[in-house]
């Protein structure tokens, strides 16, 4: 399909998604690096462009209530947040996935305090892996943008029912002009659909309660049933990015694969620092040494089979975190692919990188690759490392 060529923020071309899809409410609360992103489409609003009540609320827990009792309703609703501002939400996020209503959430990434900082890291989104949202990360503008257009689509279907966010690297990508290519607002709408909500609290004539008390009697049996819903939820969005990539030509998967076919060695990363990783990878395969990259895409549902299946066999695997689990055994995406990997002779070591927005350069990429090399060829290497960190 003709598409036009833009040159936006990361910012403004998910407003620009969002607006695409024709949406019925969204609720707002400012935060930095996501507040451009609603003041992009406020704008919208304020010159008529769509028809949106916007909702300004008086703090983040209050933006995801009102997008609960909207989307209850029955209206398509989103709203945008980072950092704090998505901790602040904590205990509706949970309730928006137990209550199956597919809001859509632009998760711009910014570390979480303290001390505070701005800048982007993943540990606002890595602390909200297990709330039951889906989770769609993007390199660059162009990625955040079709994530964008497909949450609704993926979110929505009638097997689903789930919300999603789409998640995009503060300043980096939120703030950064970058070349995109968007659909026609025609087009793009009538990929999205209009709304055909599960069920509406405004049904008088199927009336139903929602968010009742649910103690030992039944909370097991309604939890697993929501457990059931993921398995169906990674089959949807493979075939919505299919549906997608034939009509737009940008084909994406669980992952993106970069020069993996005949990799030895293996990265796996995810967000903007896939982009940097793949200039050195081609340097190093200029050399000759067989690396690749594996770009995840949908962290949840997690498609750990997947992941198993394309790792299997190589000779040595760094997984990149851009967030910490304190306490724990290396980062949140170290952790998942390390399971998922049990049982395969396949050497998986972590890696702790760029918090609070620390450059993740070529020379970082380099060490990662050299250290691969190294375990490739016996030698001994410590399963978690600091990447970055000034001695």
């Amino acid at each position: 399909m003709e598409q036009k060529l833009m040159a936006l923020s990361g910012n403004e071309a998910v407003a620009y998604a969002f607006k695409q899809a024709r949406p019925h409410v969204a609720s707002a609360f400012p935060i930095t690096p996501q507040t451009e992103m609603m003041h992009k489409y406020a704008e919208f609003v304020a010159n008529g462009e769509i028809d949106t009540e916007m909702i300004l609320v008086e703090s983040e827990h209050s933006a995801m209530s009102a997008a609960v009792g909207s989307a209850a309703a029955g209206a398509r609703t989103f709203t945008a947040t980072s950092s704090a501002g998505f901790a602040l939400m904590w205990e509706i996020v949970y309730i928006t996935a137990s209550l199956r209503l597919p809001i859509c959430m632009a998760l711009v990434n910014r570390a979480l305090s303290g001390n505070i900082n701005i800048h982007c890291d993943h540990s606002d989104s890595m602390g909200g892996r297990d709330a039951g949202w889906i989770q769609l990360f993007s390199e660059n503008a162009q990625e955040a943008y079709d994530n964008a257009v497909m949450s609704w689509r993926i979110g929505e279907h009638k097997d689903v029912r789930l919300p999603v966010m789409t998640t995009y690297d503060g300043f980096i990508i939120s703030h950064t002009a970058d070349s995109l290519h968007m659909l026609p607002d025609d087009a793009a709408y009538k990929f999205i659909g209009p709304y055909k909500p599960g069920y509406t609290l405004l049904d008088v004539e199927n009336p139903i309660t929602v968010g009742p008390l649910d103690l030992t009697d039944y909370y097991f049996e309604h939890k697993a049933d929501q457990l059931a819903a993921y398995d169906k939820a990674a089959e949807i969005v493979g075939k919505v990015s299919e549906e997608y990539g034939e009509l737009t030509g940008r084909h994406y998967g669980f992952c993106e694969e970069y020069k993996l076919d005949d990799a030895d060695l293996v990265m796996v990363i995810l967000g903007s620092s896939a982009g940097t990783a793949k200039d050195v990878i081609d340097e190093y395969r200029n050399k000759g040494v067989k690396v690749g990259l594996l770009k995840v895409r949908m962290f949840r549902p997690f498609p750990a089979s997947y992941i198993a299946a394309k790792l299997a066999g190589r000779k040595a695997v760094a997984v990149l975190d851009r967030s910490a689990s304190f306490g724990g055994f290396g980062g949140p995406v170290f952790t998942e692919i390390r399971s998922a990997m049990y049982g395969q002779q396949v050497p998986v070591h972590g890696y702790i990188y760029g918090l609070g927005g620390r450059d993740f350069d070529l020379k970082q990429v380099a060490t990662v690759i050299e250290d691969l090399q190294k375990v490739a060829s016996g030698g001994a290497f410590e399963d978690i490392n600091l990447l970055g960190v000034r001695s």
